[in-house]
């Protein structure tokens, strides 16, 4: 039952992620057009910026991830540990 859990788990900061992307090119593309008020202009890049830093730490931690999988020790032998995506959780 935990296993399905965090299967959940990743799917939804998948789909998250992909969704913050989404919204990002949107935001991108009203901004570059030019043509909405100031105001309206620095509240879409406010939330431009935040969805930008989330994408990236959901990046940084993917990446982590992948070095955890791919890791050697320094006699050459494969490192592994089993990734505790509870404790990324908690970070949230």
């Amino acid at each position: 039952m935990a296993t399905k859990g965090k299967a959940k788990i990743k799917k939804d900061r998948a789909n998250d992620f992909e969704a913050s992307i989404a919204r990002l090119a949107e935001i991108v593309e009203q901004l570059e057009e030019g043509e909405l008020p100031l105001e309206e202009s620095l509240t879409l890049f406010e939330e431009g910026i935040g969805l930008a830093r989330a994408s990236q730490r959901t990046l940084d931690e993917a990446e982590k991830r992948v070095e955890q999988l791919l890791g050697f020790d320094s006699e050459g032998e494969p490192i592994t540990e089993e990734l505790d995506v509870e404790d990324d959780v908690e970070q949230d």
